[in-house]
């Protein structure tokens, strides 16, 4: 049975996990969890393997040795199409919306796993969320704002109605207003009893809002700890936070 938290179970865990792009090595030995209700962060440098880590979730690349468990359940081989059907979703580095789609149409996106029973609910808890997202539901999303392509981006993710929530980079090419509401949608999305794992450049807020956290340092899980720790960590202070 996978490791447990706080009597918490395990959502999900990478245990010894290698993958491989081509000849390059770009996972070494990954042991990682996530519990239910937790929000982790993966923090590290530009290159150091954290998207990467998401993608092996998904399949693409796959895990070259060691194992994904989803509730104890081996996934490592499981069709790409069928993970989101497991009630995980990821919001990409990027955003990645549909460019050429209306809000509206991007959110209907959003419910491929699920089918459209919830859908009129489900928008309108977003736009509740997310009221610029009501304002602009029919414009085309390619002529938003980069913020409001990323709150785009979240509620086409939660209109699959996952229990885990893969987020890539959120605040990455922000203005700093927009990243500090990026980081309070994250933290109401918490409250709605979601779990989030969050891969972030930006140390600084993604240890304040995580509870635990992991530190990536060229494919290798370098240190992990409570995120308070780790924000006290002199290492972690020096390397990512610029601070001594």
């Amino acid at each position: 049975m996978s490791a447990s938290e706080n009597g918490k179970k395990t959502l999900l865990e990478f245990v010894g996990v290698h993958t491989f792009y081509g000849p390059v090595e770009a996972l070494k030995e990954v042991n990682v969890h996530i519990c239910e209700g937790e929000i982790v962060s993966l923090i590290g440098a530009n290159g150091a393997g954290k998207t990467t880590l998401l993608s092996t979730i998904f399949g693409n690349p796959r895990a070259s040795t060691g194992k994904i468990l989803h509730r104890g359940e081996d996934i490592t081989k499981v069709p790409t199409n069928q993970i989101s059907r497991r009630s995980i979703a990821l919001v990409p580095e990027g955003r990645q919306i549909y460019q050429e789609m209306s809000v509206e149409e991007n959110m209907m996106m959003g419910t491929t796993p699920i089918g459209m029973d919830h859908f009129d609910e489900d928008r309108t808890t977003m736009f509740d969320l997310f009221p610029r997202l009501r304002e602009r539901r029919n414009q085309t999303a390619g002529t938003m704002s980069g913020g409001e392509q990323q709150m785009l981006a979240i509620a086409r993710a939660m209109m699959a109605r996952p229990e885990l929530i893969l987020f890539d980079e959120p605040s990455l090419g922000l203005a700093p207003l927009v990243v500090k509401r990026v980081f309070e949608v994250l933290r109401e999305i918490a409250a709605m009893g979601k779990t989030i794992f969050l891969v972030e450049q930006n140390a600084n807020h993604a240890l304040k809002l995580s509870q635990r956290a992991y530190v990536m340092v060229n494919g290798r899980i370098h240190l992990s700890g409570d995120s308070a720790s780790l924000l006290d960590n002199a290492e972690v202070r020096k390397a990512y936070l610029g601070l001594h």
